[in-house]
C-alpha cells in the first residue's frame, strides 16, 4: 500500500514544478520586486483537485491579494498547459492559497535577532 502515497508525492512534485514554471512565464506578480514562490502542492487521492500554496515576498496584504487574484484568473490556462505537458488522464482542478508560514518564520527570526541585539547592548552598557 505504499505505492499510492509515493505516487501522490511524485504527482505533487510534478505539479509544483509545472505551476512554478507557469508562474515564471505568466507574470502573475504585480511588480518586478515581488517574488512568488510555490511552497507546497496537495493533490487529492483521486487526482481531481490540487491545492497550490504560494508565498509572496516583497509585498503587503494588497499585493498578496493581487497575486492570488491573478493566479485564480490564470487557473484555467495553467490547467490547460499542465494537461498538455504532464499528460495526466485527468488534470486536477487547481485551487490557490497564500502560504504565510515563511513570512511568520521570518518574523520569528527577526524578533529573535532583536532580542539578541538587545541583550548584547545591555551587556555592553554594563561593562
Amino acid at each position: 500500500m505504499t505505492a499510492a502515497p509515493d505516487r501522490l508525492t511524485r504527482v505533487n512534485e510534478l505539479i509544483k514544478r509545472e505551476v512554478s514554471d507557469l508562474i515564471l512565464r505568466n507574470s502573475v506578480s504585480p511588480s518586478p520586486t515581488v517574488l512568488v514562490s510555490v511552497t507546497e502542492v496537495r493533490t487529492s487521492v483521486d487526482l481531481r483537485n490540487a491545492t497550490v500554496s504560494v508565498s509572496v515576498f516583497g509585498g503587503d496584504k494588497i499585493t498578496r491579494r493581487m497575486v492570488l487574484d491573478n493566479l485564480n484568473a490564470a487557473r484555467r490556462d495553467f490547467q490547460s498547459a499542465m494537461a498538455r505537458s504532464l499528460g495526466f488522464k485527468h488534470t486536477p482542478v487547481l485551487t490557490f492559497r497564500i502560504d504565510t508560514r515563511v513570512a511568520a518564520g521570518d518574523r520569528v527570526l527577526e524578533l529573535l535577532e532583536e532580542m539578541e541585539n538587545s541583550v548584547k547592548n545591555d551587556n555592553g552598557d554594563a561593562e
